[in-house]
C-alpha cells in the first residue's frame, strides 16, 4: 500500500509530473496544502480559448495603413516559397553539399553561388511553366478562393492540366526535373569523315546536333534560346 504524500513540496512535485502533460495546465486552478490537493477548471480561460478554437492569429508591426489583414496573411503564406527555396538548394534540385569554409570571403562566395544557381532555376521555372505541373492562371485561381485563409485553389486550366497530364498544346506535363532530363538527351556529335588517297589520307570534321523533338523545341522557344548553340 502506497503511503500518502505529505507536505506541499512532495505533493507539488507529483502534480507537476502530469499537470501539463497535454498542455492544459493553464486551464486549471490548483490548491495544494501540506496534506491535500484539489483543482478546479478556470471557466473564463476555457471560454476565451474556445472562441479562438481552430483559428490562428498573425501579428505584425506593419501599420494597417500599409498592409491590410488579408495582405498580412498572404505575405505569411509566402514564407513557404522561402522554405521551398532552401529545400531546393540543399536537397531537391541543386544538391549543394555543406562545405565547411573558414575564410569569410569563401563563405560569402559559396552563399552567392548558391543563391545565383537558385535564381537561374527560378527563372527557368517561370519560363517553362506552360510545360510543367504549374498553374499559369494564378490570378484566376486566387479569385476562386473563398477566403485568404482557405486552401489554395487551382484555376480551370490548372485543374485540366493536373487531371489529363497534358498541356493546352497537347504536350505531356513534366516536373522540372523530368523536363531537364528530357532536354539532356540533346547532344552535339563530332563527326570525322576520313578519305584515303594513294599518297595520303585526309580527314574532314563537322559537328551535328541531334534533331530536337517537338517538346524540346517548344522548351527552347519558351526560354528564348536557340537550339543550336
Amino acid at each position: 500500500m502506497r503511503r500518502r504524500l505529505r507536505g506541499k513540496a512532495q505533493i507539488g512535485l507529483r502534480v507537476g509530473r502530469v499537470v501539463n502533460r497535454h498542455k492544459m495546465a493553464k486551464h486549471f486552478r490548483l490548491q495544494i496544502t501540506s496534506s491535500s490537493f484539489s483543482y478546479e477548471r478556470r471557466a473564463e480561460r476555457i471560454a476565451a480559448e474556445a472562441v479562438l478554437d481552430g483559428i490562428y492569429v498573425i501579428r505584425t508591426n506593419v501599420p494597417a495603413s500599409e498592409m491590410t489583414g488579408s495582405e498580412a496573411v498572404q505575405n505569411y503564406k509566402r514564407l513557404s516559397t522561402v522554405e521551398r527555396a532552401f529545400r531546393c538548394m540543399k536537397t531537391v534540385d541543386l544538391h549543394v553539399r555543406p562545405i565547411h569554409h573558414r575564410n569569410a570571403d569563401r563563405v560569402r562566395a559559396h552563399v552567392f553561388l548558391c543563391m545565383l544557381a537558385y535564381y537561374v532555376e527560378w527563372h527557368l521555372r517561370q519560363r517553362l511553366a506552360p510545360l510543367l505541373f504549374e498553374d499559369t492562371d494564378k490570378a484566376v485561381a486566387e479569385r476562386l478562393r473563398e477566403s485568404v485563409v482557405g486552401p489554395a485553389r487551382r484555376s480551370p486550366s490548372g485543374e485540366a492540366k493536373a487531371l489529363t497530364k497534358r498541356t493546352a498544346e497537347g504536350f505531356p506535363v513534366h516536373s522540372f526535373r523530368t523536363l531537364l532530363q528530357d532536354l539532356a538527351t540533346i547532344a552535339r556529335n563530332r563527326v570525322r569523315a576520313r578519305t584515303s588517297a594513294p599518297s595520303a589520307s585526309t580527314a574532314a570534321e563537322l559537328e551535328l546536333l541531334t534533331t530536337p523533338t517537338t517538346l524540346q523545341s517548344r522548351a527552347f522557344e519558351l526560354l528564348g534560346v536557340p537550339v543550336a548553340l
